[in-house]
C-alpha cells in the first residue's frame, strides 16, 4: 500500500476521510468491532472495554461545559456505547503550553473532577508534558476509560425494520460552539448538551435487554455521520421522517442563520439506539423518563433496500441525507 500526500481536517471530522486513514493506515484490520468506540477485551464471562480520546476544543470554556467535562464525558460515553455503563477508571494525561494560566487549568480540573462524580468514576493516573511557547496550541487533554460489560452493543448491530432512536435534541454542542466563534446573538438559550450519559443508557439497556441491538454516540459528524456508519456496518439501509428528529428552537435558528444543517453537527451529550421493534416503546418510556433523555424520539426504521444510504422522507418525496466529508468547523471537541 502506498500512500501520498499530507493530512487534512477532513481526516479528522469522523466522515469518510478519516475512516479511510484509520482503515488503510492505523487499523491491524483484526479488531471484531472495527467501527466502534473501544477495544473489547473477553475476560471470563465478561468483557474489558477501554476506550481513549483527545480534546482540542476552541474556546475550552464555552457555554454548557467546557474542556474538562468534554474530556470526562466524551470517554464515559464511548465506553457506555458499547454497553460498558459503570467505568471503572480512567486516565487524564494534559500536554500544556509554557504560559498557560494556572487558574484556569485549575478551572479545568475542578471540572473534570466533578464530571466524573457524576459519572461515578475517577481519574486513576495521568501524565503532564509542557511544551514550549507556540509549539501547542493552549491545552490538549487525553483521557483513557477502562469499564466492564456484561453484553457489548456494537454499533453495526441493526437488521431491517428496526427502529432509530435519539435521546434527545441534536446539534447542540456543535452549534453553540460555532455560536460563540461567530458571535451569534440568539433570542434563545444555545448551550452544548455535554454531559456523561452512562445512566441513561444503562436506563435503556435494562429496559430493552437483547432488543437493544445497536448503539453509538453521534459526536464527530452528527447524527448523519453516525447513521451512515451504523447502515454501512450492519448492511442496511436507514429512512428519516424529516421532522420527527427533535431540535430545539435555539438550533434550528442557528443553523439557519449559518447555512448548517443540524443532523451533520457534532453532539457531545446524545445517543442513537438501533432497537428490535417489540421493544421500541419501553425503550422510549425509559429514556424519557431520566433526565438526560426527556426529548426522546424514534425517528426512523432500518430497511433492506439502500444499503449503507440513510434516506430523509419529506412526507412529499425522499432524498439523500449526505454525509460530509470534510469538517463544518475545527477543534470542536
Amino acid at each position: 500500500m502506498k500512500l501520498e500526500g499530507h493530512i487534512g481536517l477532513a481526516h479528522g471530522a469522523g466522515g469518510p476521510a478519516m475512516r479511510a486513514l484509520i482503515a488503510e493506515l492505523l487499523s491491524d484490520g483484526e479488531g471484531e468491532f472495527p467501527l466502534d468506540d473501544g477495544a473489547v477485551i473477553p475476560l471470563g464471562d465478561r468483557f474489558l472495554v477501554v476506550t481513549t480520546d483527545s480534546h482540542v476544543i476552541s474556546p475550552r470554556f464555552f457555554p454548557g461545559g467546557d474542556i474538562g467535562r468534554l474530556s470526562v464525558a466524551g470517554t464515559v460515553n464511548d465506553l457506555a456505547v458499547m454497553g460498558a455503563t459503570e467505568p471503572l477508571a480512567l486516565t487524564c494525561a494534559i500536554v500544556v503550553e509554557e504560559g498557560f494560566e494556572l487558574e484556569e487549568l485549575a478551572r479545568i480540573q475542578t471540572s473534570i473532577r466533578a464530571t466524573c462524580r457524576e459519572a461515578g468514576t475517577r481519574v486513576v493516573t495521568g501524565d503532564t508534558k509542557v511544551m514550549g511557547r507556540g509549539e501547542v496550541d493552549g491545552l490538549v487533554v487525553n483521557t483513557t476509560g477502562l469499564g466492564f460489560a456484561e453484553r457489548v452493543v456494537p454499533t453495526a448491530g441493526l437488521r431491517p425494520g428496526d427502529r432509530i432512536v435519539v435521546s434527545g435534541t441534536v446539534g447542540d454542542h456543535g452549534l453553540a460552539i460555532l455560536a460563540v466563534r461567530n458571535d451569534l446573538h440568539l433570542d434563545a438559550d444555545l448551550r452544548s448538551d455535554v454531559a456523561p450519559l452512562n445512566g441513561l443508557v444503562r436506563a435503556a439497556l435494562e429496559a430493552g435487554g437483547a432488543g437493544v441491538a445497536a448503539l453509538t454516540d453521534p459526536t464527530r459528524g452528527g447524527l448523519s455521520g453516525a447513521l451512515h456508519e451504523m447502515a454501512a456496518g450492519s448492511g442496511v439501509g436507514i429512512v428519516i421522517e424529516d421532522g420527527v428528529v427533535p431540535l430545539s428552537d435555539a438550533v434550528r435558528a442557528a443553523g439557519e442563520l449559518l447555512g448548517i444543517d443540524p443532523l451533520q453537527v457534532a453532539n457531545e451529550g446524545k445517543v442513537v439506539l438501533g432497537v428490535r421493534p417489540e421493544v421500541s416503546e419501553v425503550v422510549l418510556a425509559a429514556l424519557r423518563a431520566h433526565p438526560l433523555g426527556r426529548d426522546a424520539a424514534v425517528v426512523g426504521t432500518a430497511t433492506a433496500d439502500q444499503v449503507g444510504r440513510v434516506i430523509l422522507d419529506t412526507g412529499f418525496g425522499r432524498r439523500l441525507l449526505t454525509e460530509l466529508d470534510g469538517e463544518i468547523a475545527p477543534r470542536i471537541c
